[in-house]
């Protein structure tokens, strides 16, 4: 019985897109109909559809093909996990066109520092985001969700709900906003307001 080959690739956002990744998966042999993908999820992330079908779908002397290690797991734990899975299937995992071998120990040790790596580089992702909201907080920059009643409005539905003669619903009418918009305003110039 031949062996299939099964591609899996992944993008982390939206912005991104997989074409170089279905080009590589094509080039070690993989055919369009076999490649599951998963766009807009990290490799952080194990709960992606793409990835489960792509792992149910391999049986005993297939491949599971991946361009680069990343692109499967960003932790070391996770990528020992999915190969462990796929050896217990009987199942090859080829990173890009090498194919890993959990029996041999150079294999594992590669294979190791691949996932260290991967892990290490979502982890400098995620300091370096980190550090950019905070350069950007420091500067004004990012000041979180905008209230969406200026500084008069609130105060004067604040004056208004003070009075006794209008219920949140009315204020929530007359302003255009929501219940629970009224509630925050209201919290936010009274703090003893409960929703």
């Amino acid at each position: 019985m031949t062996a299939i080959k099964i591609g899996y690739a992944r993008c982390s956002t939206d912005r991104q897109d997989l074409t170089a990744q279905r080009a590589a998966l094509a080039e070690l042999g993989v055919t369009e109909d076999r490649i599951y993908t998963d766009h807009g999820l990290t490799g952080t992330n194990r709960d992606r559809p793409g990835l489960a079908q792509a792992l149910a779908a391999v049986r005993a002397g297939d491949v599971f093909v991946v361009p680069k290690l990343d692109r499967l797991a960003r932790s070391v734990p996770d990528a020992r996990a999915i190969a462990e899975q796929l050896e217990k299937k009987g199942v090859k995992l080829a990173l890009g066109a090498s194919v890993y071998d959990p029996t041999d120990p150079m294999g594992k040790m590669f294979f190791n520092i691949l996932a260290t790596f991967a892990e290490f580089e979502a982890d400098l992702i995620r300091m370096r985001t980190r550090e950019g909201m905070a350069i950007a907080r420091a500067k004004g920059k990012l000041r979180g969700k905008q209230p969406k009643l200026s500084e008069k409005q609130q105060k004067e539905l604040s004056r208004m709900h003070a009075s006794g003669e209008y219920s949140i619903s009315d204020l929530a009418e007359l302003f255009s906003v929501s219940r629970p918009t009224v509630y925050r305003t209201l919290q936010r110039n009274s703090p003893k307001i409960k929703p």
